[in-house]
C-alpha cells in the first residue's frame, strides 16, 4: 500500500470548503426503532454487503491520509456491531500519530454501560447520546424497543469513564415539547451540553406523519427566551450546530436547524455508509462508490484516494430539505440509519 499520510494536497470541495470531518456508519442495524428514524419492521442490509472492520480501517485511514482530522462513528447503533471495539482500538493509532485530532461517536446509549471504559481507553473523549425524553413511558413510545433505565446507566458509565457527554434531542411537535424544562435542568445538573435537532425527512417511517412531527427550533428557542436569559455564542465546533448560553445555568444549548436555517455554507463533512458509499451531502441523493476501488485494488490505496477526490469534487453547495408551504420537499428515500446519523 502507499505510505500513510503522503498526500500533498488536502481535500477541498468546489466551493473552497476544506473537508476535514468524516462520519462513518459502521452498521445500519439498531436495537431501537425510533419513530422519526425507522419503521418498526425494518429490512436491513445483508451482512455480506457491509464493509468488514478491516476494510473500514483501510477506508478511514485513506481519508485521514487526505487530511480528515475528525472521525465520528455512527450507525444505526454503532455499538451493536460485533467486534466494533477492535476498530476503535485500530483507529487509536491515528490519534497517537497526531494525524487524527478527534475520534468520537454518536450512540443511543444502550450499550455504553458495557463499552464506555473501553472507548475511553481507545482515545475517545466525547460521545453524543441521543435522548428525546426523560419520561419512561414516552421514551418507550418514541424508541418502540428502548428502555430508558438502560440508557441512563450508560450515561452514568460514560461519565464515570471520563467521557464528555452531549445529549442530542430530536424536537418532535406534540411529543416532547413539554420535556424542554426537565431535560434542560437535568443536563445542567450533570454538566452535559444539550443540542436540539429538527426532524429531517429521511426514509419511509411507516404510518408516522413526518410533517406532523416537525417542530421548528425558532419556536423552541422562544420557549428558552421566555424562561432564561439567552446569549448567542460565536463558537463553532466543526459541526452544524449553533450555540447559545443560558445565563442562569451557565450551560450551552445547541440548535441544529437544517430546515429553518441551513448550515451548508460552512459544511466540512461527508458521510460514509457501512457498504462503502460516500454521500457528499446528507440532503442529496448523489453518492460515490468507494467499495469498488477499495476491493478491486487490495495492494494499493491510490485508486481509492483518487475516487475520494473525485467524489469531493462533486460535493454540492447545499441540501434540498424544505418544510415550507406545509408540504414535505426534498425527502430522501434512504433512512438516516443507512447514511449515518
Amino acid at each position: 500500500m502507499n505510505a500513510p499520510f503522503s498526500s500533498p494536497a488536502p481535500l477541498t470541495d468546489p466551493f473552497a470548503r476544506p473537508i476535514t470531518y468524516l462520519r462513518v456508519s459502521v452498521t445500519d442495524r439498531c436495537d431501537f426503532r425510533c419513530v422519526y428514524c425507522m419503521s418498526e419492521h425494518m429490512t436491513f442490509l445483508p451482512k455480506k454487503e457491509l464493509l468488514t472492520l478491516e476494510e473500514l480501517d483501510r477506508m478511514c485511514s485513506a481519508f485521514i491520509a487526505l487530511g480528515v482530522e475528525k472521525l465520528r462513528i455512527t450507525g444505526g447503533e454503532p455499538l451493536v456491531r460485533r467486534g466494533i471495539m477492535s476498530f476503535f482500538d485500530a483507529m487509536s493509532r491515528h490519534l497517537d500519530s497526531g494525524a487524527l485530532r478527534e475520534l468520537t461517536l454518536t450512540t443511543n446509549g444502550s450499550q455504553l454501560e458495557r463499552f464506555a471504559g473501553d472507548l475511553a481507553a481507545a482515545g475517545v473523549r466525547r460521545v453524543n447520546i441521543s435522548l428525546d425524553t426523560l419520561d419512561e413511558a414516552k421514551f418507550a413510545e418514541i424508541t418502540r424497543w428502548g428502555r430508558l433505565s438502560q440508557v441512563l446507566r450508560g450515561i452514568d458509565a460514560a461519565q464515570k469513564a471520563g467521557l464528555r457527554v452531549k445529549i442530542n434531542t430530536v424536537a418532535l411537535r406534540g411529543v416532547n415539547e413539554d420535556d424542554l424544562p426537565r431535560l434542560t435542568e437535568w443536563c445542567a445538573s450533570r454538566d452535559m451540553d444539550l443540542t436540539w435537532i429538527e426532524v429531517m425527512p429521511m426514509g419511509d417511517i411507516g404510518n408516522e406523519d413526518r410533517l406532523g412531527q416537525y417542530w421548528a427550533l425558532d419556536d423552541l428557542r422562544r420557549k428558552y427566551e421566555a424562561a432564561y436569559t439567552v446569549t448567542d455564542l460565536a463558537e463553532r465546533t466543526g459541526g452544524p450546530a449553533h450555540y447559545v448560553r443560558l445565563e442562569e445555568t451557565g450551560q450551552k444549548i445547541g440548535f441544529i436547524t437544517p430546515l429553518t436555517h441551513n448550515f451548508c455554507e460552512s459544511c466540512n463533512r461527508v458521510r460514509l455508509t457501512c457498504v462503502g458509499e460516500l454521500f457528499m451531502c446528507l440532503g442529496q441523493e448523489d453518492r460515490a462508490d468507494l467499495r469498488g476501488p477499495l476491493r478491486n485494488h487490495p495492494d494499493s490505496d491510490a485508486p481509492l484516494r483518487a475516487a475520494i477526490r473525485a467524489a469531493i469534487a462533486r460535493k454540492p453547495k447545499g441540501h434540498d430539505f424544505d418544510y415550507s408551504r406545509q408540504r414535505l420537499d426534498g425527502q430522501m428515500s434512504r433512512h438516516m440509519s443507512h447514511t449515518g446519523g
